[in-house]
């Protein structure tokens, strides 16, 4: 740097990397480096440092993505305790975060050649006690390829083992092929990334004429080509500065002048003043290269940057994938995906078979319980009442119950062994507190909770859950009592106000339709007390489709058909109705439900410790002060009889179980909370996993209903009284109904009513009688009365005016002929006229 440079490729690690950027800064002098790729060298603090090779932020990102891949949760990181290694083991946490995953231990070895045996060895000792069977390998080729060395021989390598290695493991099977066995028998089943640099021409050329430069001793690996593009990348930076009529000059940096007292002769080193136009130029390259297509954006790192996934195998390699920024795992080179819209979707993730250590080709389950000859604490609730789910047999270690049931058979289905022991809470005198036992599980005092243990809000943020093996749910016992029927059932499906409603309809429409035919219908016709019965008649007998009347005007229609539709909708839900009523069952309560207990102020039980009382004050907002606890089955159906209580709210397991003993209650309503039982474990615990999958495949296979069916299937008696009375029908399910039915009387009426003053106005003054000053409005009111009131002529057909035309001229129309030929007889006038003459 003496000798006024203009550009810097290198250095190769990242220690001296953010040593000599400080420097490059001062000088402005463009640093490159293929090889110092630490995530926290940032442009914004080097603005003078380019790296020319993928981040390592992306390869840790390509790293958590196959972890999330293959569903797995926690990995152990083994690294070089070197700013490099360190930073990128950093970014490897965070990438696993943002998928749910974690680094579950962190195993730092001492940098570069100062790694030992003895150190790897003792690091190794620890992982191999730890649960976590995917271990992840950031360092450099000596001490990653010790490492491997130490865990091949304590068995690290064989079955259940997942080994992930960064880009170092690459470059040693690229650079040395092939390799020594002892090597690559040490990293069998390993994976490994490579920087992904498509396939080309001009890279087969120039791979070509390097084989004949080293006569094939030495591989070449991508970094190599990395290193090839660099120097044409400034090579063609410099062209285009000079190409623009840039110079080449150097001036003295007064601030390195004054320092003195150092070897390194700071006060010759000179500023590139061509050094941020270089650089631009740099950042604008735009070429195709060994490595592909080569550009930088906006955050100076390469475009669509990639790697392939590599599978040490026997004594080389195998691709089973690739990894790009673009749409993450893929088994098709990423080139031809740039095209398309990216795709991040685990669908559309992919990765072919990989042979993993040991030979499987399984994928590994990524855990172990720990190899510390320790059984894992499982905490279980020492209840005193409803044993049916957990019994610990008095005076004996036996455990037993539907719970311990379903444990014991998940546990058969699990692929691996499983010590445990049973170590049962509480005092024995009253059912445990169940949030302090699942508590237990953060506090480390059990590994694992088994029992009726309800999957609630509160538990799932300091503990994992298993899929729920039963359903539960809040449910509201009371007192029921049977309704046998009487002479009066037939009332029962209709409330009051529903019968009066319809009542008043049926009269209500008789009327309209009298009105509607009164004027031009005979059968409405007659002395008021007829008219009234024909009213009354006219309106029930409609109730069963009976009326004999006809109706001739188009409004009276128009009303009786919108009326039929709604006798047909009423009768209908009317027999269906009593049909329930008269075969089910039916149990009488004044509980309906949980919304009945909230609207009143009576007292309601639940079970001692259970989270029945936190959700109702919480959540229900109901009083304490009527909240009553309750322990046992017995204690409820005492509370209920003597109406110390006026429900019980518990879980619906525990009240199936009391039902099958207590006919005389039953549940009302439906439950009003959702959830289920479950196993519960450490958070992250993979267990919880394992757990879950073998809930359903006994839920699949049967033998989960089965042991339900042995435990809990006591009686018929919940299941018998388990019918709701059915609510009787009420107006609102009818009010649309009615609503349009007497909108259409109305608008009947009106018409009728327009129509009649219009014809009313119209008739001579003498037909009014009008003429007398002295009528008054009421008369005028009794005649408009007597107008509606009158008796209107059906219109005649021509055929009979004309035969009453002939009958008024002396000829009789005999119409008793089946042929309607009229047999006209002759009547002799008073003055002797011969028919003739007529």
């Amino acid at each position: 740097m003496e000798t006024d440079t203009v550009a810097i490729i290198g250095p190769q690690s990242s220690e001296m990397a953010h040593v000599l950027s400080n420097l490059a800064n001062e000088l402005q002098v463009p640093l490159l480096s293929f090889t110092a790729l630490d995530p926290s060298l940032s442009p914004l603090q080097y603005p003078f440092f380019v790296q020319t090779a993928p981040n390592d932020e992306f390869q840790m990102t390509a790293i958590a993505e196959m972890v999330s891949y293959f569903s797995w949760s926690e990995v152990i990181a083994i690294f070089s305790d070197d700013d490099q290694s360190r930073n990128g083991i950093i970014t490897l946490g965070d990438k696993l975060a943002e998928r749910r995953c974690r680094i579950s231990y962190k195993a730092p070895l001492p940098p570069g050649p100062t790694a030992k045996r003895v150190d790897v060895l003792r690091e190794l000792d620890k992982i191999q006690m730890m649960e976590s069977r995917i271990i992840v390998l950031h360092s450099f080729s000596r001490t990653g390829l010790l490492v491997f060395e130490a865990a091949k021989s304590l068995g690290m390598m064989g079955k259940g083992y997942v080994w992930i290695a960064s880009t170092w493991l690459s470059t040693v099977l690229d650079s040395f092929s092939p390799l020594k066995r002892e090597i690559a028998n040490s990293i069998q089943g390993a994976l490994t990334l490579r920087p992904h640099t498509p396939d080309s021409k001009r890279k087969r050329n120039f791979m070509s004429r390097w084989n004949q430069l080293s006569n094939g001793s030495i591989g070449f690996n991508p970094y190599g080509l990395y290193a090839y593009d660099t120097v044409w990348m400034i090579a063609r930076a410099l062209r285009l500065l000079l190409d623009q009529g840039g110079k080449i000059s150097f001036s003295n940096d007064s601030r390195l002048d004054g320092i003195s007292g150092s070897t390194l002769n700071l006060s010759a080193l000179n500023a590139f003043d061509g050094g941020k136009l270089l650089l631009s130029k740099i950042l604008e390259t735009n070429m195709t290269g060994l490595t592909g297509h080569v550009q930088f954006n906006q955050d100076r790192s390469l475009i669509n940057p990639s790697y392939d996934i590599v599978n040490a195998v026997g004594n080389g390699q195998r691709l089973v994938g690739y990894w790009s920024n673009h749409t993450g795992l893929s088994i098709v080179p990423p080139e031809t995906l740039y095209s398309e819209k990216p795709n991040r979707s685990s669908s559309n993730q992919h990765l072919d078979k990989v042979v993993w250590p040991g030979g499987e080709t399984a994928r590994p389950r990524g855990w172990v319980f720990p190899n510390n000859g320790r059984e894992l604490r499982i905490g279980i609730p020492r209840r005193v009442s409803y044993r049916d789910f957990v019994l610990l047999v008095n005076g004996t270690d036996k455990v037993q119950g539907y719970c311990i049931d379903v444990f014991l058979a998940a546990i058969k289905l699990l692929p691996h062994a499983f010590p445990y022991r049973f170590i049962p809470f509480g005092d024995g005198h009253k059912n445990p507190s169940y949030y302090e036992l699942v508590n237990k599980i953060k506090s480390g005092v059990f590994d694992g909770v088994v029992g009726d243990i309800a999957i609630v809000t509160n538990r799932t943020r300091i503990v994992d859950f298993s899929l729920p093996y039963i359903e539960s749910g809040l449910v509201v016992v009371a007192p029921v009592k049977k309704i046998s029927s009487s002479a009066w059932s037939f009332a029962r499906p209709f409330t009051p106000l529903m019968w009066a409603v319809t009542a008043a309809f049926f009269l209500i429409v008789g009327s309209v339709v009298w009105i509607l035919e009164h004027r031009r219908n005979d059968e409405f016709r007659g002395p008021p007390k007829q008219q009234f019965i024909t009213i009354l008649w006219f309106s029930f007998s409609t109730m069963f489709f009976s009326h004999r009347e006809n109706t001739v005007s188009t409004l009276g229609r128009l009303v009786l058909i919108i009326w039929l539709f709604v006798v047909l909708i009423i009768n209908s839900s009317y027999t269906a109705s009593l049909t329930s009523f008269l075969t089910v069952q039916q149990l009488s309560s004044p509980i309906k439900g949980i919304d009945t207990l909230i609207g009143s102020n009576e007292r309601i039980g639940f079970q001692v410790e259970s989270f029945a009382e936190g959700y109702l004050m919480e959540e229900l907002n109901i009083p304490k002060s009527r909240l009553v606890p309750l322990g046992s089955p017995e204690e409820y159906a005492l509370a209920l009889e003597r109406r110390n209580v006026a429900a019980v709210i518990d879980e619906r397991p525990y009240v199936d179980l009391f039902l099958s003993e207590h006919c005389e209650f039953s549940v009302r309503g439906q439950e009003f909370t959702k959830s289920g039982w479950g196993f519960a474990f450490p958070r992250d615990s993979p267990l919880a996993i394992d757990m879950s999958t073998a809930i359903l495949s006994l839920s699949e296979n049967g033998e989960l209903q089965k042991i339900h069916d042995r435990w809990l299937s006591k009686s018929a008696c919940s299941s018998e009284n388990s019918e709701d009375d059915i609510e009787q029908l009420d107006l609102k399910s009818f009010w649309g109904l009615f609503v349009i039915c007497g909108i259409a009387c109305m608008l009947a009426l009106l018409v009728y009513f327009w129509l009649m003053f219009r014809k009313f106005s119209r008739l001579p003054p003498e037909e009014l009688d009008t003429t007398s000053p002295s009528t008054s409005r009421s008369t005028r009111l009794q005649t408009f009365l007597s107008f509606v009131d009158e008796k209107v002529e059906k219109p005649k057909s021509s055929s009979k005016r004309k035969r009453e035309s002939m009958s008024r001229n002396g000829y009789h129309i005999n119409d008793e002929s089946p042929h309607r030929s009229g047999r006209m007889d002759r009547n002799m006038s008073q003055n002797g006229d011969s028919w003739l003459t007529q």
